[in-house]
């Protein structure tokens, strides 16, 4: 199973801008999709960005516009590219495969801690 690593985070100011890295164990070429979700405080789970073998995104409307997901299958790494960070970006963000209407495998990583703030 391919596991994944989620990297880049940190503290940065509103309208500022952070680059996520999503490190996997393995291939991705095979995964038709990859997601980046994220989890503020006391609020599930939410998909903003997917993307798919052929180069196909999707964003959540909160995000388009400011964030760029993209994949790098010869590295095995997905990134996000989030600028204009407001104050409700904040949160755990995690990349996992996606199957599609906001399913993923079970196994989750760590995740990446994303806080906007002055």
């Amino acid at each position: 199973q391919v596991q994944f690593v989620e990297s880049g985070g940190g503290l940065v100011q509103p309208g500022g801008s952070l680059r996520l890295s999503c490190a996997a164990s393995g291939s991705i070429f095979s995964i038709y999709a990859m997601a980046w979700y994220r989890q503020a405080p006391g609020k599930q789970r939410e998909v903003v960005a997917t993307i798919t073998r052929g180069g196909s995104t999707n964003y959540a409307d909160s995000v388009k516009g400011r964030f760029t997901i993209s994949r790098d299958d010869a590295k095995n790494t997905v990134y996000l590219q989030m600028n204009s960070l407001k104050s409700e970006d904040t949160a755990v963000y995690y990349c996992n495969a996606y199957l599609g209407y906001g399913r993923s495998p079970n196994y989750w990583g760590q995740g990446t801690q994303v806080t906007v703030s002055s």
